[in-house]
């Protein structure tokens, strides 16, 4: 079940988000909080998947909110919708880039879309922003999102992609940065220029008019010429790296012509942006659609809690051990980067790396002997937090405790997923034996 927080006391907005959760009451339950402190404690120690924050409620201080989970962006991921009072106050918003915002929308504009929001989130399940036990990285993984010409999707499928990306630790915070950029000016240009055929002379008169972005697209969707055009989004997560096709139902441009503008020219900037920051990236031969790559980080969090950052980090060789099985230590580790094998009884029992977060907690919550022996796979790092002092830390933020509790209750449903299957693939195996 995914948590919606409602931080706002307007009883329109508050009636949307529960109405929309309705729909989908099976995987969605909404909060609602009007108070600054109670929404903080609340994000805090629900850590809800989805929060929206209503910047037109003058009773709330939505800075102070952006600030609390701002200041500690590992453990407060997420997505975010603004909700403003008016196109102005969403154009400040916007103007921040907080990558961690959904989509920023005026009162009206949220009454009127976020069922279709939630239906999105819904149907891209694997997106929503989940910390905690991760398939192994390396798994191929693909798929297809089609939109058609609403700026809101994009943004959407953009957050859902990236933010999977970097939570699951296969790029770095720059990383995170450099691909939403990318995303966000070649989904602009297969928006604009390709399906809507928005020229440049278009654009540059209808902004120099007074006009609105958002309204010229919504103008040229309707128009029967363009309203039936698609936007596919086409990614492929492999081990070593992770490919995106954008493909557009435009006539194409001459990308060519574009690459070779001055830099003082105001065409093609965003293209030129798009291949700074990101090495590998081509298009077709008609130019309607664009293919580009990005290096998967390898056994490496992309990230460290603020909570254990002030305690020693340790370098540890290929096959150097870090604690034996049935020594008395209740030291918990944060894995940094590497893979570790963890032997039980003499016999490797699992691997592993950054995206298990943790070794040592079993030892670390019941003060016992060591249940495993772990050893390190290649070079690696980890921080070693000692229990007086990271029991110190919890009681001052309480939160990380419950994180920690909710992480092994992961892992307990996943161990037990996986015992229930391997018992039926045996099950399975002992009748096809018995029928030969």
């Amino acid at each position: 079940m995914k948590k919606i927080l409602t931080a706002s006391s307007n009883p329109q907005i508050i009636e949307t988000v529960r109405n929309a959760c309705v729909l989908y009451s099976s995987f969605f339950c909404s909060e609602t909080c009007s108070d600054t402190e109670e929404i903080i404690r609340y994000i805090n120690y629900e850590m809800p998947e989805l929060k929206v924050v209503d910047y037109s409620d003058e009773k709330i201080d939505c800075e102070k909110i952006m600030q609390a989970i701002n200041d500690d962006d590992w453990l407060h991921y997420g997505g975010i919708i603004a909700v403003c009072k008016n196109r102005a106050q969403v154009e400040i918003i916007e103007e921040k880039k907080n990558i961690n915002v959904l989509v920023v929308q005026t009162v009206s504009e949220f009454v009127q879309h976020f069922t279709r929001v939630l239906r999105i989130l819904y149907k891209n399940q694997n997106f929503l922003f989940n910390r905690g036990i991760k398939d192994v990285v390396g798994s191929q993984e693909t798929g297809v999102f089609v939109c058609g010409n609403d700026p809101m999707d994009l943004r959407f499928y953009t957050n859902f992609l990236v933010g999977y990306l970097y939570n699951s630790n296969r790029i770095s915070s720059q990383e995170r940065y450099n691909l939403q950029i990318t995303f966000s000016e070649l989904l602009t240009n297969a928006l604009e220029h390709g399906n809507l055929e928005i020229s440049y002379k278009d654009k540059t008169e209808w902004l120099n008019n007074g006009g609105n972005m958002i309204d010229l697209i919504e103008k040229r969707s309707h128009d029967p010429k363009y309203a039936d055009r698609k936007i596919k989004i086409t990614y492929s997560f492999a081990k070593n790296a992770s490919k995106f096709i954008i493909h557009d139902d435009g006539n194409g441009f001459d990308w060519r012509a574009v690459q070779a503008a001055k830099e003082e020219e105001c065409h093609g900037r965003g293209i030129a942006l798009s291949r700074q920051v990101m090495k590998y990236l081509t298009y077709n031969e008609k130019g309607n659609e664009v293919t580009f790559y990005v290096q998967n980080q390898e056994n490496l969090a992309n990230s460290v809690p603020y909570i254990v950052k002030p305690f020693e980090t340790i370098n540890y060789k290929d096959k150097e051990i870090v604690c034996r099985e049935g020594e008395m230590s209740n030291d918990l580790f944060f894995i940094v980067s590497g893979r570790f094998a963890i032997y039980a009884n003499n016999r490797l029992t699992t691997v592993l790396s950054p995206n298990d977060l943790f070794i040592g907690e079993m030892a670390f919550l019941l003060n016992d002997r060591r249940t495993a022996t772990v050893v390190s796979v290649g070079s690696s790092r980890l921080i070693k937090v000692p229990k007086k002092d990271f029991l110190l830390l919890i009681r001052k933020n309480p939160h990380y405790g419950i994180f920690l509790s909710k992480m092994l209750a992961q892992r307990l449903v996943k161990q037990t997923k996986d015992t229930i299957d391997l018992k039926l693939k045996v099950q399975d195996l002992e009748k096809k034996i018995e029928t030969k």
